[in-house]
């Protein structure tokens, strides 16, 4: 009977996923940093499946350095959908290179501290994820409004993976200090299940949240005078209602922020203060209100009046249907021409 080791089945749902992230974006919207992220997953487990599953030796040393590539590079798809305001950070990609280079370099010279240094790197790469969660859904500007939360809980679950991960390499530095490295093989395969399966699979939610890019997009790097925020609102509002930029279903907080020709961080600002909510939840407000509409003037099923009015999953609309109206939008309707009827009479 032909063993497979664990490893290789958390590789083969990688590659799976790999392969229907690939086949389902269109190439320009791609979000290369996500794929890279599943693709080293996998081809982590795949090394770690040889070296436990079939006692390859040689490939102890390779662990650790890949190991030591997927913190930046969760941090790095994240990253990308943020505000291009909040990641143009000059030699960044250097930064975030330098895990894996000192990784190779322990290996080399002092194998020992390897692992402490991996439990380092992957709680502070955590601890950069949560910073970046810390404001909400607002932080990430060029995730679309209909999918900023999954986008949001997805960094709040792959920051926790990478803590999750420390713990197991801990779990292998205490392995060794009291059994000699006796379980170390079933401590890896676990490890290696758990982490690398719950970031390829956060890597995939948010890289469905990630929105076309804009085409001829122009950032305006000239510092914006700080309006007040009534007239910040006033001028989103009419970007939503005349120009109907709500109903686009690739709409960015970004993307706002260049029509509206304003600082993001600014429209925020203005909607959390004044509408004490959300940049998502706002635009969502309007999409319910069109949606609305249609529901009551108009025999278009709910499905359709949910794409109309800018959303493209079921789940979501229905979801923030019920936030803004407390009902379900087929309720809804029946509520609304029952009043129609009542008040005719």
């Amino acid at each position: 009977m032909i063993f497979l080791p664990l490893p290789f089945v958390v590789a083969l749902l990688l590659l799976i996923l790999l392969v229907v992230m690939l086949r389902g974006d269109e190439p320009a919207k791609r979000n290369w940093a996500f794929l890279a992220l599943v693709a080293l997953c996998a081809l982590q487990s795949v090394v770690v499946g040889l070296r436990w599953g079939y006692d390859v030796t040689a490939l102890r040393f390779a662990l650790p350095v890949l190991a030591s590539g997927v913190p930046p590079l969760v941090l790095a798809s994240f990253h990308s959908l943020i505000g291009c305001e909040e990641r143009n950070v000059p030699g960044a990609a250097w930064v975030h290179a330098t895990p894996t280079i000192g990784a190779l370099m322990l290996v080399l010279l002092a194998p020992r501290y390897i692992d402490f240094a991996l439990i380092v790197e992957y709680v502070g790469y955590a601890l950069a994820l949560l910073n970046l969660a810390r404001p909400g859904t607002d932080a990430l500007g060029e995730a679309r409004f209909e999918g900023a939360v999954a986008a949001h809980r997805a960094l709040v679950i792959a920051a926790f993976s990478l803590c999750l991960s420390a713990l197991f390499d801990l779990a292998i530095i205490l392995d060794f200090e009291w059994t000699k490295g006796a379980n170390i093989g079933l401590i890896v395969s676990n490890a290696n299940m758990l982490g690398l399966l719950f970031i390829g699979l956060t890597a995939m939610v948010a890289d469905r949240a990630r929105a076309l890019p804009a085409v001829n997009a122009i950032l305006d790097e000239e510092p914006t005078p700080e309006p007040q925020d009534r007239e910040i609102l006033d001028r989103i509002d009419h970007l939503l209602v005349s120009e109907k930029l709500a109903r686009d279903e690739n709409l960015t907080l970004s993307r706002l922020a260049r029509r509206a020709g304003l600082p993001a961080r600014q429209i925020s600002t203005a909607v959390n203060r004044l509408a004490g909510k959300n940049v998502s939840q706002y635009i969502n407000d309007f999409r319910i209100a069109e949606a609305c509409r249609l529901l009551r003037e108009t025999d278009m099923s709910v499905t359709s009046a949910m794409f109309e009015s800018g959303f493209q999953t079921k789940s979501n609309f229905n979801r923030e249907f019920r936030r803004v109206t407390a009902l379900s939008p087929a309720s809804w309707r029946q509520q609304s021409r029952a009043e129609k009827i009542a008040g005719s009479q």
